[in-house]
């Protein structure tokens, strides 16, 4: 069975991204998360991570759709 619940150095991992970069998503609000524990340790839920990763596809869907590669001219 999967954790439910995932360190930043785990969401860090699965996004192939730096843990400070991770640390900057959850502080920014980018990417939800819950702080637990006497000591505050940070802790993103695995289905709000998947959320995450299917609202940045949409955005980068939007984005080349709106952005489309210009013709290269010939040489």
């Amino acid at each position: 069975m999967e954790a439910r619940f995932l360190l930043l150095t785990d969401v860090a991992a699965e996004l192939n991204v730096s843990d400070s970069q991770v640390y900057h998503m959850v502080r920014s609000g980018e990417l939800p998360a819950i702080k637990i524990g006497g000591r505050g340790q940070w802790r993103v839920e695995r289905a709000q991570l998947e959320e995450y990763i299917q609202r940045k596809y949409a955005e980068t869907a939007e984005w080349v759709a709106n952005n489309p590669l210009s013709e290269r001219e010939p040489d």
